[in-house]
This record gives structure tokens, sequence and C-alpha cells, in this order.
């Protein structure tokens, strides 16, 4: 197993997560390239696209404790990815992602 297949390789400090962008970046960097790759292989990769780059840019991950995270979403998502899809192809495929990228979170930092 490689090291990137495993998770972080930095200890999972709560407290440092409120400054994830700075002690975190990699390993966040990792969970969504990952859940990016897995919804891409099993949704349009338009949608999936569209919402990696118009939704989840905006989104802000939290750590909740217990080795969970979860994902803050901008207001109105659906408005966020024009008319191209219809709301509930967008609320079906979001719904999916989110819930993969907090599980990729979850792996990245040794929690699964």
């Amino acid at each position: 197993m490689s090291e990137s297949d495993r998770g972080s390789t930095t200890a999972f400090d709560p407290e440092k997560f409120e400054h994830k962008y700075e002690h975190y970046f990699a390993e966040l960097e990792q969970a969504y390239s990952r859940a990016f790759d897995t919804m891409h292989a099993g949704y349009d990769s338009g949608i999936v696209h569209a919402i990696d780059q118009q939704v989840l840019a905006e989104s802000e991950p939290l750590y909740e404790g217990n080795g969970e995270f979860r994902i803050a979403l901008p207001e109105a998502p659906a408005e966020l990815l024009g008319e191209e899809y219809t709301d509930e192809e967008i609320a079906d495929v979001l719904k999916t992602y989110v819930e993969q990228l907090e599980r990729e979170l979850q792996s990245v930092f040794g929690f699964r």
C-alpha cells in the first residue's frame, strides 16, 4: 500500500483543522481529488465537473468531532450550476458527491 493510499502521514489535530488550509492543505487536496475520481467514474462527467468547480469550490469542510466531517455548501447550489441540469439531477449527484467527500476526508485523516 502506498503512502497516498493509507491516508494522512500527519497526526490529525482538531484544533489545527480550524486553520485547515494552513495545516492540512495537501490532505484536503487528496480527499477532494479522490472524491472527484470516484464520482467521475460513476456519473456524467459534465455534472460532476460542474459541481466540483461551481459548488464544492465554494464549500467548506468542517470537522464535527469523533472522526466525522461535514461539508458546508453554499446556499442554493443548484442556482450556481445554471439550467443545464434538473434540480433532481443536481440534488442526487451532489448528495452522493458530498457523502463520498466526507468518507474520503475520514480516510485521508485516518478515521476509516
